[in-house]
This record gives C-alpha cells, structure tokens and sequence, in this order.
C-alpha cells in the first residue's frame, strides 16, 4: 500500500522544504545550532517522532550523542537546550577489537550505509537491547528506524543521522520510513555533511587566527609585562561597551545593531588594535622611570654626587692641613662647617633628582628650573680632567618630563605604533565580513575634534567601532595597575578625567553616556581592578553626564 508521504504533491513540497533546508544550513554559522537544524530538519521532513545525531569523534574510533530529540516524551537534550547529554559514545569496536556492528549506528558509520528498520523488536541482526530497556523505563515503543550516515564531500562518514517512529500525517501511527524518506534524508544528511564540514573548517580556521593573534599579543607581552594585560582588557571592554550599545534601545544610538559577524569583526579588531606595539623599541614601552634607558641612569648621578661629596671633604682636609702650622682651630671649624652644609645640599639635591625621576601627572616649573641648575651649577671631572656639567643636555631634557616618563621623541615613537599597526592590517587580505579591521583598529587614537592621530579625523569621520574602542582603551588606560610609571586610578577619578575627555572632544558623548548610563564601567570594574580601586561612585559628580 502506497503511503500518503510517497503522494507527487507531498514529494514536491518536501523538495522545496529540501531546497530551504539546504540554504538555511549553508547560512549557519554556530555549530551548535547547524547541528540541531539538521536533526530538526529531517525530522520534520520526514515526519518522524524522534531522533538522534551523532557526530564520529576526533579519534575515529567511536560516535558521540550531540542532539537528541523526542516530541511524545518531550526530551531535547544537546543544542541549544542547555541539557547535557550523559549517555556513553557508542565505540567502533568490542572489547575484543572487532567491529561493534550490532549497534546499528555503529554499523552505518563503519559500513557508510544506510539501515532502513520496520520495526526494531523484530529486526535481525541488530542489538536493540539497551532500546528495549528504555521502552520499559519510559513506556515509548521504539518502531520504525532510519540510520544515514553523514558522507561529506570526500566520501568521508562524519556522522550518522537516526530517526524514530515515522507517523503517519493522517493517522499518526508509527509506520516504516519509506523509500521516498530514505531518499530525501540521504540527499539531506549529505548537504548536511558538507555544511557542517565546511564550518568545522571555518571555525577550524578562525580558531588559528586567533591563535595567531594571540601569539602576537604574547610576543609584546614577552617583550613588555605592561602591555599584555592592556591587549587583553581592551577587547573585553571594547566588547562589553558595543553591546551595552546594541541593548540601549532609548539613547541616541538606538538604532545600532550587530549580527555575529559584526561582533566578531570589532572583537578581533580589539583584538589587534595595538599589534604595531611589536615594533616599538622595548626600552621605551618599559620606561618606568625618566633616566630608564638599558638600566636606571639616576644610578650613575648618585656616583657623580658621591665624588662631589668626596671631593668637597679632601678639598676641606687640605686646607684644614694648611691651618695645622699656624693652629686656627676656629678656621678649621668654619671649613668643617662649610663642608657639612655643601655636603648636605648635595644629599638634599639628591634626592631631589631622585623624586623627579620617578615622574608623575604634572611636573612644576620651579622644579624644572631647580633641575637645570643643579645641571648647570655643578661641575665634575672625567678620567682625562676635563671637566663638565653636572647633567648632560640628555639627562637634563629627561628629569624635567613634565609629565610621565617620556621625552616629546620617545612619544612620537610610541605614537608611531598605531601607524605601524595600520599599516601591518593593510597588508592582509582580509575577507568581506572582516574588511573594516583596519579602520577600526586603526582609530582609537583619534579624537571627535579631529586633534587626535595619525590622521586627524572628526567624530564625523569615524566609524562607531573605532570610537567605542577609543573610550575603552583610555578607561583600561587609566584603571590599569600595570603600568611601569603610575598606580591604578581609583574608579571615580578614573570616571572623573573620562568626564573631562568628553568635554574636551576627546571621546564620543553618545558612547560616553552609554557607559556610564549602562553601568559598563561598573562591570568591567568588578572584574579587573583592585579592591582598593573600587571606591563609591557619585554618577552627578562626573563632569559632562547628567544623571
């Protein structure tokens, strides 16, 4: 008797259904989900009360549940369900090592054929056991089943696709799977296959980019401990930034989306964003301190002060030996006298240029001119006699840093890292959903106001991407406790000079309010920064937000 699945108006339409299903598997990127559609799909196409995908393990020497679906006893487990699947992998062979052929999963992924059951109690050949306990556990009655293994485009059994319990669509009975299913589940599990390989190696491919990246940002942070952290932290804030945007449906940038490629397009653009660092000569990232170049000069400016001192007490010995002869206790008291306040002084202007080498936020005028004094004032004599200032012309341009640790140079060569960085994204050929990385990456140094680098561009001009990572690394900048020359700021000073940025023309003011009105600051806080950074936050004390 013919069946009423195997009718010319119910085949076309599960040919279209066929042809929708094959475009919708083509388009999924999540593998977790491809894998659920495909199960989905045949058991619909084939109308069928149950079902279970298998996927052959990285071995090959055993299948692995990954969906299992039944509609009477309402089980979904594997997926996107969020059940775990418990059961054991079925394995390829016994434990004697022959072929586990009894279990007819196992039979159709090592013989690459399909197995078409009318009814599995009285099927030979077949173990059905571990089936029978089931029914007995649950009170279901396992029928008809259809086992396809999942060949993909080289012949290769990826997986095997199995269904239970073909209903009929007038009555609802349980009936066999009939040839025209066989067929279309086959002609499915094989577009199924190549969909899924194709993923694997998508996924395959972008997990060795990744990894890629991340051996780039190992290798700045091998040549820096300062930065790693800050390669790390951006992209995570960068990323909890954009989709406090996607959800803030009532601010001004209600109408900004992002699908998965655009998410991944702006992780792995933070993620790259500081990648030119790896030119950037290690002695000026690490510079902790103003005289740092291999090692600490103010080393050698206390060897210099230590001759002065010397130096000042023979001169003193001398002419006190010269008043031996005519016995001037009270001159040689003054010269004592003399001697222990210039030796005072050098030990006061000592640590004086030790303080000033440490750097800070603001360097006052009248300490840079204490420092060209001492530079100038002071004298000592090299090997040869010849004598010289006190401070080179060098050391004097480093120890009056007005602010931080590096010269205007040495700025221009850290600076000259988003140059480098722009320029090592051009040079790759990046595909279609990830053409924006460059620009993105390459914009977090540039202000609204168009006063920022390398280019100069406005608000205007930017893409919402490179502005949101602009915000994030100037927050991690200033929270971060890494760094060679400065503390973490507390969470409110941190929001206080972000503020200021935003009066300025620094950063974006729809971001910024996003920020702080979607508390991302306070997320990102709780998980990267020192207790003692957390302080309470006043929301109507932060300059340019109003709560």
């Amino acid at each position: 008797m013919k069946s009423p699945k195997d009718s010319v108006e119910d085949l076309f339409q599960r040919l279209e259904q066929l042809n929708t299903i094959g475009a919708a598997l083509s388009n999924e990127r999540d593998i977790d989900r491809l894998l659920e559609k495909i199960l989905v799909a045949v058991k619909d196409i084939t109308q069928a009360d149950g079902g279970t995908l298998y996927r052959v393990t990285e071995g090959e020497n055993s299948l692995r549940f990954e969906i299992v679906r039944n509609d009477t006893l309402k089980i979904a487990l594997g997926g996107t369900s969020g059940n775990p699947i418990n059961f054991p992998d079925l394995p390829f062979v016994d434990e004697q090592g022959t072929p586990n052929n009894s279990m007819v999963a196992v039979y159709a992924a090592l013989r690459a054929e399909t197995v078409n059951i009318e009814d599995a109690y009285t099927a030979k050949g077949f173990d059905f056991s571990g089936t029978r306990k089931f029914d007995e556990r649950t009170g279901y009655r396992s029928q008809s089943f259809l086992t396809v293994p999942m060949k993909n485009h080289e012949n290769n059994v990826i997986g095997v696709l199995q269904l239970i319990n073909s209903l009929d669509p007038a009555t609802h009975q349980v009936v066999p799977f009939s040839a025209a299913d066989q067929r279309l589940v086959e002609s499915l599990s094989s577009q199924a296959a190549i969909a899924l390989t194709n993923r694997q190696l998508i996924s395959q491919l972008e997990d060795l980019f990744e990894s890629f990246i991340g051996l780039l940002n190992l290798a700045i942070d091998e040549k820096s401990p300062y930065t790693g952290g800050h390669c790390e932290r951006v992209p995570i804030l960068t990323m909890m930034l954009a989709e406090a945007v996607h959800e803030a449906k009532s601010s001004a940038l209600s109408g900004f989306e992002m699908t998965e490629q655009d998410r991944y397009e702006l992780k792995i653009a933070a993620l790259l964003h500081d990648c030119g660092k790896v030119t950037t000569p290690v002695h000026v990232v690490d510079k902790a301190t103003k005289l740092e170049t291999l090692f600490d000069r103010i080393h050698l400016i206390e060897t210099r002060f230590e001759i002065l001192k010397r130096d000042a007490e023979i001169d003193m010995l001398k002419r006190q030996l010269a008043l031996r002869e005519v016995r001037d206790l009270p001159a040689e008291e003054a010269l004592r006298s003399t001697c222990q306040t210039r030796l005072a002084q050098y030990d006061n202007d000592r640590e004086f240029l030790k303080h000033c080498n440490v750097g800070g936020e603001t360097m006052q005028e009248e300490d840079q001119l204490r420092v060209r004094r001492i530079g100038s004032c002071y004298h000592w004599r090299l090997a040869d006699g010849q004598e010289e200032d006190f401070l080179s012309a060098d050391e004097q341009e480093n120890l009056t840093i007005r602010a931080g640790t590096l010269t205007q140079a040495e700025r221009q060569v850290i600076n000259h890292h988003i140059v480098a960085t722009i320029k090592m994204l051009e040079q790759l050929h990046w595909p279609k959903h990830l053409r924006r990385v460059p620009e993105y990456a390459g914009g977090h140094h540039e202000r609204m106001d168009g006063k920022g680098y390398p280019k100069g561009l406005t608000r205007e001009q930017m893409s919402l991407q490179a502005r949101m990572m602009g915000i994030a690394d100037i927050f991690e900048a200033l929270t971060a406790k890494d760094r060679p020359y400065k503390l973490g700021k507390t969470l409110s000073e941190s929001l206080f000079i972000l503020g200021k940025f935003k009066e300025n023309g620094h950063i974006d003011p729809d971001l910024f309010e996003v920020f702080i009105r979607q508390k991302v600051y306070q997320r990102y806080a709780e998980k990267f920064l020192d207790p003692s950074q957390l302080d309470a936050v006043d929301e109507s004390c932060i300059p340019g937000y109003v709560p």
